[in-house]
């Protein structure tokens, strides 16, 4: 069998990339989902959507509960003899 890598190259430097879930994300920051969870979810998109919306509920949820805890002692400011 005839090779047809040059002389030059040297594959005793080369890495290997491991295509398992440790492996190094680049950058990325990796998440891994259940399976009945991605089953759910199409792809990262879909993740992002999901949770980008259950971030606006909470913050909303919180901004609700810091208005009504202010005006219940407000409130009880007014009504002290």
């Amino acid at each position: 069998m005839e090779e047809d890598l040059r002389s030059e190259y040297d594959l005793k430097s080369l890495r290997l990339r491991k295509f398992v879930p440790e492996r190094k994300s680049f950058g990325k920051t990796t998440i891994r989902l259940e399976p009945d969870v991605a089953e759910v979810f199409p792809n990262a998109d879909a993740v992002n959507e999901a949770l980008r919306f259950l971030i606006r509920v909470v913050q909303d949820n919180q901004v609700s509960a810091l208005t009504k805890q202010l005006h219940s002692h407000s409130d009880g400011a007014d009504k002290s003899p």
